[in-house]
């Protein structure tokens, strides 16, 4: 069966996307505040809410930053006391193999199928992306030590060479996949890679960094009080939280921010094949995923 390899936001349908995100967004904060879990909105849904006082026209998605510990109380919390039967938590790992670096939270009922993923039996409805900060060592080598073990972690998570970093990553990422090439030994390489990547605890470090968030961004070293709480600015008439130090962060991160960037830039950022706001991606297997196409 053929189908359509990017599907298209007509007629009003990306601001019901948005909507739809919110809606997902405000369970999973809802069950954060309730459990003492810290969460934070980051990139263009906080650009958005400095800038737009919501979502950026163009956007299709709502990422968050949540400290290691919260996240990883929060994969411990939510099977246990969460709203599963609508809602998932997606963890990466043997059993699960998602292509993603970090965990997503999916609303079961609806679809959003990306292009890097149709060849997944994974959970493909529309999720929140969730990207754990991690502290950041103060000594040079132990850094470099902690990017490479990060790198590690995101070839072998995501098993996918990184694009648009240049022909000698390409060449590595390819050479390194080539040379694992078993799945077990793998993910034995990743779960060993994400316990080193994430020894530094925040707490006893001056600076924190993401280190799921792909070779660009794990550069970045954020003061620590950037981060240390969480503070409520207006989004889609509503508050919501975002790190104090929202401007610092977003200067690293994205330079001058405030600047709208040129109208041929004013796309959302995913690939996707198909979205559906009210049926699940189960509907579609075989016709819009591993449909062998």
């Amino acid at each position: 069966m053929k189908t359509k390899e990017k599907f298209e936001y007509n007629n009003g349908f990306l601001r019901k996307l948005q909507l739809k995100n919110l809606e997902i967004f405000n369970v999973l904060k809802k069950f954060c505040e309730e459990n003492d879990i810290k969460i934070f909105f980051c990139g263009g849904c906080l650009i958005g809410t400095i800038r737009n006082h919501g979502f950026i026209p163009w956007d299709d998605d709502i990422d968050v930053f949540m400290p290691r510990d919260d996240y990883e109380k929060l994969k411990e919390l939510w099977p246990k006391k969460g709203n599963t039967k609508d809602y998932e938590l997606s963890v990466p790992n043997k059993n699960n193999f998602t292509r993603n670096l970090f965990i997503t939270f999916n609303d079961n009922n609806t679809t959003f199928i990306k292009t890097h993923q149709k060849n997944l039996e994974i959970n493909h409805g529309i999720r929140i992306d969730i990207l754990p900060l991690d502290g950041c060592p103060s000594s040079i080598l132990k850094r470099k030590i902690q990017k490479f073990w990060a790198l590690i972690y995101s070839l072998y998570c995501a098993q996918m060479v990184p694009e648009n970093h240049g022909k000698l990553v390409s060449f590595v990422g390819k050479f390194m996949l080539m040379l694992i090439p078993i799945k077990n030994i793998r993910w034995k390489i990743v779960y060993l890679a994400e316990k080193k990547m994430t020894k530094y605890k925040i707490s006893d470090c001056e600076y924190i960094t993401e280190l799921c968030s792909g070779p660009k961004y794990m550069q970045n070293e954020y003061h620590r009080e950037w981060f240390d709480n969480v503070v409520y600015k207006e989004f889609e008439h509503q508050l919501m939280p975002i790190p104090r130090g929202y401007d610092n962060y977003l200067k690293m991160a994205f330079g001058n921010y405030l600047i709208v960037p040129p109208k041929e830039k004013q796309v959302p950022d995913h690939d996707v094949i198909y979205c559906d706001l009210n049926n699940s991606y189960k509907k579609y297997k075989g016709k819009y995923y591993l449909n062998n196409k």
